[in-house]
């Protein structure tokens, strides 16, 4: 009987085989590597406002503390977009003929919100709660980076499960007392685990709690 394949095709086969092998894992990676991007996490992108309001001006130059505008962080899931009067309580006295604060001036004047774009925008499937984070000692700066710095406001992390599941298994390494939680540019100590451990006894967290799947999907 004739040989039907050639020696050869054994080579082709072995060849095609690890190929194919190498392909599907290079595949997942580059996938991962999407996955993980700014282009699907939107990470380091600034959203386009109504209105380009600069947390560097107000949050880092002028010092106003966040809870001045987001005034629900302390006390709700949520923590707050001021209302338009907010910005006028200042607006009404300084810039008052800033073309740039246009939409903020015809918001009080018609009293129709302004349509702010959500920087931090969750999946409907993942619940978040602001005041037990900062209640627990939980930093603005640990979730939010530095905004005291961002002339436009941009998602600082990734927001992925797994961002998430770092601090929630140690949560000991971003703790902080609840006095700073709001200050930006609060440094860790040398000695941050410990304290992290210690400000878990005093605000009691239980880190089996946090690694729960119920915790954040319910």
């Amino acid at each position: 009987m004739p040989q039907v394949f050639r020696p050869s095709t054994n080579t082709f086969s072995r060849v095609s085989i690890f190929g194919a092998v190498f392909f599907a894992g290079a595949l997942l990676w580059g996938m991962a590597l999407i996955n993980r991007s700014s282009y699907v996490t939107r990470a380091g992108v600034a959203r386009e406002q109504p209105v380009p309001f600069s947390h560097r001006h107000h949050a880092g130059q002028l010092g106003i503390d966040c809870r001045y505008c987001h005034t629900a962080v302390e006390r709700s899931s949520y923590a707050g977009v001021p209302p338009t009067k907010t910005c006028m309580n200042c607006h009404s006295q300084i810039w008052v003929d800033s073309p740039m604060l246009e939409p903020v001036r015809a918001s009080f004047r018609t009293n129709r919100s302004l349509q702010w774009s959500k920087v931090y925008d969750l999946p409907d499937f993942v619940y978040f709660n602001h005041s037990i984070h900062v209640n627990k000692g939980v930093g603005c700066v640990s979730c939010h980076g530095r905004v005291d710095l961002m002339n436009l406001t941009w998602q600082q992390s990734s927001l992925q499960m797994e961002w998430c599941l770092e601090c929630h298994r140690h949560p000991e390494q971003y703790l902080r007392p609840r006095e700073e939680v709001f200050n930006m540019a609060w440094t860790p100590p040398t000695d941050q685990v410990a304290l992290g451990r210690e400000l878990l006894k005093r605000y009691d967290v239980r880190v089996t709690h946090l690694t729960d799947c119920s915790t954040c999907h319910r």
